[in-house]
């Protein structure tokens, strides 16, 4: 099947066709398309970690916030969702304009993931594109928590965004220190606001 036609990007998406998408923050609780099935795995090599300037989805060019991304080492768990087959290729153009063009700091690759019973597959992946102007790499604490404070964008406050993916890993059984100490240190700043989960 030839490969569909996506908007002009600076990169092309990937040629394969895999079954799964690997989801490591918002995709996790908001992926935007009828999946038929989610299960938990780990992605082996890599970690999330904060590490872009977000000037679309939680921020913007003036006041960025701050938004995960996959670095090199370690080992990352988050979830998988199936992609439909009926409708393929749309739900593919639209992780495309979603992780690509509009916040669009990401590299779309392949990579084999572990599922809870030990089950490797293949799935797409969105790893950060550490030669892009908006990546920011691992900042201090205090940089990162300022970013995070501030942000709000076309979907809601950066500090919702990393609310969500704790409450999500927790909810899965997962715990990621890095992120409950850079939640721990913002929420030291004053109580969040109650505000509706975010889109993204």
């Amino acid at each position: 099947m030839a490969r569909p036609t996506y908007p002009a990007s600076g990169t092309a998406p990937v040629a394969a066709r895999p079954d799964w998408v690997f989801a490591y923050g918002s995709l996790m609780w908001n992926p935007g398309f009828a999946t038929p099935e989610t299960r938990p795995a780990r992605l082996p090599g890599w970690h999330r970690a904060f590490c872009i300037r977000s000037e679309h989805y939680r921020g913007t060019k003036q006041a960025p916030g701050l938004i995960l991304g996959l670095l090199p080492g370690g080992v990352c768990r988050g979830m998988v969702h199936r992609l439909p087959q009926d409708g393929y290729d749309v739900v593919r153009h639209y992780l495309w304009d979603r992780e690509i063009l509009n916040d669009g700091v990401y590299l779309e690759t392949v990579r084999p993931v572990i599922l809870a019973d030990g089950t490797k597959v293949e799935a797409l992946v969105y790893l950060a594109n550490r030669d892009h102007l908006q990546y920011a790499g691992k900042l201090p604490q205090a940089d990162a928590v300022r970013l995070i404070r501030q942000g709000v964008g076309v979907t809601g406050r950066n500090l919702d965004y990393l609310v969500n993916t704790v409450e999500q890993l927790e909810a899965h059984g997962f715990r990621d220190p890095s992120l409950h100490a850079l939640l721990e240190a913002v929420l030291a700043f004053g109580p969040r606001a109650s505000t509706p989960a975010s889109a993204r």
